[in-house]
């Protein structure tokens, strides 16, 4: 366990790797358990699941508790950190922790496809009703929050259409009517928006992305405050999100890198980004760091950096144009060493996309000059 006031990056190194769970390895080692032995009765009645107590192999063991516990040490003002198999199960775990039968959630309009479906299905199945809001509301979330509205799940930048919130100002609010904040901070991560410091009660990481890095593991974490952990990890266990040890391994693997990785993506995509502004077939480019993208005064004001996933308008059909790249795979997901490109369709509720026509990039860790070149081509193709 690192100290305190230990930098971040020391904390990505140190983070989760207690000597007596590593013994003398460098690494905490896999421990794959699905039964846990225990000497007596009064032992297996008294341990009680947690961080370094062996439970039962849903509860993990110690190669679970070091991700966990880097986890947790890089988000100040966490209080700990419950792993499960997908970022979404970390989302709708969080959710249906805090949520009840007849309680209203307040979603941003730009959320990820998936959680929404979620709320129009399961939660309004349970009893639980969804309004959406303009990510670019801020403060005048004051005027949508109702005498049932119990969670706002945010989402900075919105992971389609890349929207930065008032995140700060929409965290007041809601903790002077008591309500729960919840957010998806996959894109930014700890390292480039300490979520809770900015007054968020539960944050969210599809650690499959950044976390994990290299396109080979499914990791969803939820790191909450001393008030909301208990009830996150409750629930999580309860719907049996177990994490896999070895997919838990390979997220504190990843995690050792990410803060390197991150600065590689930042300054390429941002290189690129630049590039297509250029560029006569292209409209907006919809980059957090850039000032066409809607709340980039936020993103300057709150952020620490920039990631590699952005968005632009493209003057032309944007299935035609990703067909037409060599170096930018075509997939779901994105965070990993490689590149991605895919045709982007924003679902919205209460608000107009910024942008029609939509291309969204991930820029991996190859060459920026190899990827533009890449891009080149393509335009010149359609």
């Amino acid at each position: 366990m690192t100290d305190h006031n230990t930098r971040q990056s020391t904390k990505l190194v140190e983070g989760g790797r207690r000597s007596e769970w590593r013994r003398r390895l460098v690494n905490v080692p896999v421990e794959r358990a699905s039964t846990i032995l225990f000497d007596s009765v009064a032992e297996l009645e008294g341990n009680a699941p947690g961080l370094g107590s062996y439970r039962y192999g849903l509860q993990g063991t110690a190669t679970h508790w070091a991700l966990s516990e880097a986890l947790t040490e890089i988000e100040p003002g966490a209080a700990g950190t419950a792993l499960s198999s997908t970022g979404l199960a970390a989302i709708t775990a969080s959710l249906l922790a805090v949520l009840s039968a007849g309680d209203e959630l307040l979603v941003t309009d730009n959320v990820y496809g998936p959680t929404r479906k979620f709320c129009d299905t399961i939660l309004k199945r349970l009893g639980i009703g969804t309004r959406y809001y303009d990510p670019m509301i801020g403060a005048g979330i004051a005027e949508v929050i109702g005498n049932k509205t119990r969670a706002i799940l945010l989402e900075s930048p919105g992971s389609l259409t890349m929207e930065v919130q008032d995140v700060p100002a929409i965290c007041a609010i809601a903790r002077q009517r008591g309500i729960v904040t919840l957010l998806d901070n996959t894109w930014a991560t700890p390292l480039f928006f300490p979520a809770i410091a900015a007054g968020i009660d539960i944050t969210i990481l599809a650690a499959t992305k950044y976390v994990g890095g290299h396109a080979d593991v499914m990791i969803g974490a939820a790191t909450a405050t001393e008030q909301y952990f208990a009830a996150v990890q409750r629930t999580t266990w309860d719907f049996g999100h177990a994490l896999s040890p070895d997919d838990a391994w390979l997220g504190s693997r990843g995690l050792r890198t990410m803060g390197v990785r991150l600065k590689q993506h930042e300054a390429s995509a941002l290189q690129i980004a630049q590039r297509l502004k250029q560029q006569p077939r292209v409209g907006r480019v919809l980059h957090p760091a850039l000032p066409d993208c809607p709340g980039h005064e936020l993103w300057k004001r709150d952020f620490k950096g920039s990631s590699g996933l952005f968005t632009f308008e493209l003057d032309g059909d944007p299935a035609a144009f990703v067909d037409s790249l060599h170096l930018f795979g075509i997939g779901f997901s994105w965070g990993g060493y490689e590149s991605l490109a895919m045709p982007v369709h924003p679902v919205r509720t209460v608000s107009k996309p910024p942008a029609e026509s939509l291309v969204r990039l991930h820029i991996g860790l190859e060459d920026p000059d190899d990827l533009i070149e890449d891009l080149e081509v393509a335009f010149a193709r359609i």
